[in-house]
């Protein structure tokens, strides 16, 4: 089971995302490390990868999926700073977006439904880049997928992510804007549905992890790997049982 730390990037902040409510979000403060100074996403990400030994970093640029000025810089920074794999979502809408983000260092792309146009371009995207290098994010309100006017209405999450495996994207993650940083666990019912839709790609999960439980609970439904924040930047989760859940995945690959 992979554990992957989440920096959301505000302003030019890391921030502690929770609910969806981006306007209000606050700069990141470590209860588990004092020395990482509140809203510096490089301490931030050392942290992780040295505190935690996490070998994989999600970035969400939430200026860029905001539709405001990306912070292309701080991303090639992180990229630049970690010996770890980053998946980055910049609100990436087209193939020369995704081109521009590759471009920044990065191992994975993430497209998001949120700022995804349509299907279409989402099969251009990877056709571009190669869909390998694609993780498209299931993103929903309540279980409710976010998406736009070039979606149906109505359509279950799980015929999206069939959709976008269809259109060519390696990877799937599964998370749930409404349960970022509240502690309330994820939708394990949704997140099956989505496995069984999907049963040939990499799935990952976030929003809503609390703890050790959590992440078994995601592996038993299926998932490879787990996006985490709340849960390591409040000590819930340790070091010790990261170690531990890390461990498993390297002996599950043998």
């Amino acid at each position: 089971m992979r554990v992957i730390g989440v920096l959301d990037l505000l302003g030019g902040r890391a921030v502690h995302a929770r609910a969806g409510d981006r306007e209000h979000y606050g700069p990141v403060v470590s209860r588990l490390d004092t020395s990482v100074e509140p809203g510096n996403a490089l301490a931030l990400g050392w942290m992780y990868v040295a505190g935690f030994g996490l070998t994989d970093l999600y970035v969400a640029d939430l200026d860029a999926i905001s539709g405001r000025s990306p912070q292309d810089e701080t991303v090639r920074s992180l990229a630049a700073a970690f010996d770890a794999t980053l998946w980055v979502d910049a609100g990436v809408a087209s193939a020369d977006r995704a081109v521009r983000v590759l471009e920044l260092g990065v191992a994975h792309v993430v497209v998001g439904l949120e700022t995804l146009p349509s299907l279409d371009e989402l099969a251009e995207i990877c056709a571009t880049i190669g869909g390998e290098r694609v993780t498209f994010s299931l993103d929903l309100r309540n279980g409710e997928p976010v998406a736009g006017p070039g979606f149906p209405i109505g359509e279950p999450a799980q015929r999206l992510a069939a959709r976008a495996v269809d259109a060519g994207a390696g990877t799937i993650i599964v998370i749930d804007l409404a349960r970022v940083g509240i502690g309330e666990g994820l939708d394990l019912g949704l997140i099956a549905r989505v496995r069984e839709a999907v049963p040939g790609v990499s799935l990952l999960a976030g929003g809503g992890v609390r703890g050790w439980n959590d992440l078994a609970a995601l592996d038993g439904a299926g998932c490879d790997g787990a996006l985490v924040a709340s849960a390591l930047i409040d000590g819930r989760l340790d070091p010790v049982t990261v170690a531990a859940v890390m461990r498993r995945q390297r002996s599950d690959k043998r």
